[in-house]
This record gives C-alpha cells, structure tokens and sequence, in this order.
C-alpha cells in the first residue's frame, strides 16, 4: 500500500499520552495514530451518511411533528408515559 506522510503539531500533553499509549500496547507511535486517524475518519463519514439519509426523510416529508415528539417526552415523567411517536 501506498503510503503518504503527514505532519500535525499537537498539543504537548497529547502527545504524551500518544507515547504512553504506544509504549503499553507495544506499538509504534505512527500505529497509534493511524489506528486513530481511521477510527475518526470512519465516524465522520457515517455521521456525513446519516446525515444524508436524514435529510432525505426531511425531503421526503417522513418527518415527525415537533408537538407530538413534546407531548411524547413530557409523558416519560408521568405514571402513563405515551407510546414513541411514528
């Protein structure tokens, strides 16, 4: 695999906790924050995902009013909570 390399100035105290966390797993710095660099890119592009599916529903008109998701979140307090609304 190709590789390319990346420079990040990061705060001291990150940065140690890097090379602590490298040093317990007996990895290499680079490895710690590869793995890291992929588990936030992985997030960023589920939430991008979600957020367009999201969006979709909106355009689509499956949306839930506001007053029902209030009524329903305002009854979780009470001895008869509503049903989730669809």
């Amino acid at each position: 695999m190709a590789t390319k390399v990346l420079t990040a100035h990061v705060p001291l105290e990150l940065a140690e906790k890097v090379d602590q966390l490298a040093a317990r797993l007996e990895r290499s710095r680079g490895w710690i924050i590869k793995q890291a660099l992929y588990s936030w890119v992985e997030q960023e592009e589920e939430r991008r995902r979600l957020t367009l599916e999201a969006l979709a529903d909106v355009d689509a008109g499956r949306v839930i009013d506001h007053q029902a998701v209030q009524a329903w979140a305002d009854s979780l307090d009470t001895d008869n909570p509503q049903p989730v609304p669809l």
